[in-house]
């Protein structure tokens, strides 16, 4: 499995502050062999622009690649990003 080297904070949209959602946004992405995240998308959202901000955050992650037989390879994966307000 990729290992994570860099991850990124989402940040909140303005509706999903205005609106008081919380919650987890769930992010597919294949890791690619250099370790960026590549063909996102939304498995499970809240809306009001969490989604998207999930996916902006998911997309500046860097990873340490997968392996097999000691080759770096493209890993799916599956992320839980969280919203929670303060």
């Amino acid at each position: 499995m990729p290992v994570p080297v860099k991850m990124v904070e989402p940040e909140y949209s303005e509706m999903g502050r205005k609106s008081r959602v919380s919650g987890s946004v769930l992010v597919y992405a294949e890791i690619d062999r250099n370790g960026r995240p590549r063909n996102l998308r939304v498995l499970r959202g809240l809306g009001v622009g969490l989604d998207e901000k999930a996916m902006a955050a998911v997309s500046e992650w860097l990873f340490r690649p997968g392996t097999k037989d000691g080759r770096a390879v493209a890993v799916r994966a599956t992320f839980e990003v969280n919203f929670r307000l303060l």
